[in-house]
């Protein structure tokens, strides 16, 4: 039997973020395994804790899919290092867990919330017109409707649209299928004195169906975050909501600070006990 915990993240209210299935005893598991329980257990990842390679680390995690193994995540970060840390892990420093993963080693500042330091973008800046026309035929909008969009690509592939209204967000009834291979974050901004100062919505191409949509991702606004910021569309700190269309209240905490951009949020243990593996 292994330690087990499910977590909540992005949300301090139970089962309104995105959850997450975190292995806390992972090592001696093969990839098969790992991967056979990730599918299993039907979620959009599932983590493994093993030890880690690099002496600088305080953790090793493996990152899953119910399909692949993926190098880094960032709901899966945050929730992975919230349950080793209730578990009774021990940083090597005060404040700064740092955690080794598929892209190496990502700090993580224990604070008022955890929060990870926002990966290098692989991809930026515009998107030509023939991917623009087809990111609104996913979106089912008129070219016109977009304000700003550009490729804010931190792994994933996604095409970052800023429709400048968080309802018109909210509004969309996009269809995957249009083009299935797209992977697109869209962002609308709340009106002034709003509780969060825009609504995004993660969109791609999943099964047989018209598409899928992640409850709140820590990489697109990571991403989205380095977008907004550098082209001073926003300023720091905001709070960015997501999953409101999914019925979920996911709400991530965007921060710049010793030169980084910092993503954060909340994290709650739903499921904790062990898992026969």
């Amino acid at each position: 039997m292994r330690a087990f915990s499910q977590v909540d993240v992005f949300t301090a209210d139970p089962y309104r973020g995105n959850p997450l299935a975190v292995v806390l005893d992972g090592d001696g598991l093969s990839d098969d395994e790992m991967q056979r329980f990730a599918n299993w257990t039907n979620l959009s990842e599932t983590t493994f804790i093993v030890s880690p390679t690099d002496p600088a680390a305080d953790y090793r995690v493996r990152i899953f899919t119910t399909e692949v193994e993926l190098p880094f995540a960032g709901h899966p970060t945050l929730g992975t290092c919230h349950a080793w840390l209730e578990a009774g892990g021990v940083p090597r420093r005060d404040g700064l867990i740092v955690q080794e993963c598929g892209i190496g080693l990502v700090t993580v500042r224990q604070a008022e919330r955890l929060a990870f330091a926002a990966p290098p973008l692989l991809r930026s800046g515009p998107v030509d017109d023939s991917d623009l026309l087809d990111t609104c035929a996913v979106l089912g909008i008129e070219p016109g409707a977009v304000v700003a969009a550009a490729w804010a690509d931190n792994g994933p592939g996604w095409i970052a649209v800023d429709l400048g209204d968080a309802d018109a967000v909210i509004d969309l009834e996009p269809d995957m299928n249009a083009r299935p291979d797209y992977k697109i974050g869209v962002v609308g901004t709340y009106p002034p004195g709003s509780s969060s100062a825009i609504e995004v919505r993660a969109l791609f191409k999943m099964g047989d169906g018209p598409g899928a949509e992640d409850p709140v991702t820590g990489s697109l606004n990571a991403a989205l975050a380095q977008w907004l910021l550098g082209s001073g569309r926003l300023s720091s700190p905001y709070v960015a909501s997501q999953g409101t269309v999914l019925g979920r209240a996911g709400y991530v905490h965007v921060e710049e600070a010793d030169g980084e951009i910092w993503i954060g949020g909340d994290v709650v243990t739903c499921v904790d006990g062990e898992v026969d593996l």
